[in-house]
């Protein structure tokens, strides 16, 4: 058995990885910070190779296929993304464009790469990890929420593919609500709503995926979030919204 992690030098990614070597997997680790991956390495259980490289690249994310392709990787953890907090007009366009690269081209390669393989195979799980913000669109994080929103859209559009015609492979979508992962650090941002343990989040994510549950949601406050947000017309929800957002900033 063997999986995949984007994203894997810490949180979220970091936890994946300690679970799923807990139960036997080897691990393909992924991501920029060479040190990282070798000390976390060093405390898993499994085999374990680990691929330095910049994913905000499609270039990099078809040369990471094409290095693993015949391993036949068995669950792939799309991780890798980072937020940014900021009026629109504000935030600084190339930092966007990297975040686009990396929160959608690279979940929407990667996943398209791979699940040609395992639907050869007619078998396999992809998890790809989206976030709460998924779920409606994100004033003063605009473009996060919305990188968000197509990773859901597209995982939840496969998924009913994967089902009509009746496919063992699996793809499900992880969205959490605040974690306590360097995200916070890299988007400049604190949440007033308690954070979960980036390792809570990771198991539960696991069970769940292994269940095969389409939409994973940690946490009953986040659920009862999501259900408002279905409620809720546009016009009522976006000034919530932007008040929640307002405040994340740090002073």
């Amino acid at each position: 058995m063997k999986a995949l992690i984007t994203g894997a030098s810490s949180g979220l990614g970091r936890e994946f990885a300690y679970i799923l070597s807990n139960m036997g997997y080897d691990l393909i680790l992924v991501a920029r910070r060479k040190g990282r991956l070798e000390s976390i390495k060093k405390g898993l259980k499994t085999n374990v190779k680990i691929i330095p490289m910049d994913l905000a690249s499609t270039f990099n994310c078809v040369k990471i296929h094409d290095m693993v392709k015949d391993e036949n990787i068995d669950i792939l953890i799309n991780n890798a993304g980072f937020g940014m907090l900021g009026e629109f007009y504000m935030t600084k366009l190339e930092r966007e464009m990297d975040m686009i690269d990396l929160n959608i081209k690279c979940v929407h390669t990667l996943t398209k790469l791979f699940i040609n393989d395992m639907m050869k195979r007619n078998s396999g799980y992809i998890l790809n990890v989206a976030s709460s913000a998924a779920f409606s669109p994100g004033p003063l994080m605009a473009t996060y929420y919305a990188t968000k929103a197509y990773v859901y859209n597209l995982t939840m559009a496969i998924s009913e593919e994967l089902k009509k015609s009746k496919s063992n492979v699996y793809v499900g979508c992880l969205c959490p609500g605040p974690v306590d992962t360097e995200f916070n650090k890299v988007a400049k941002v604190e949440f007033s709503m308690p954070s979960k343990q980036a390792s809570y989040v990771a198991n539960y994510a696991i069970k769940k995926m292994l269940k095969r549950k389409k939409v994973i949601i940690p946490g009953n406050n986040i659920k009862m979030v999501h259900i408002l947000q279905k409620l809720l017309p546009l016009k009522i929800m976006l000034p919530m919204v932007y008040e929640v957002q307002k405040g994340k900033v740090k002073e």
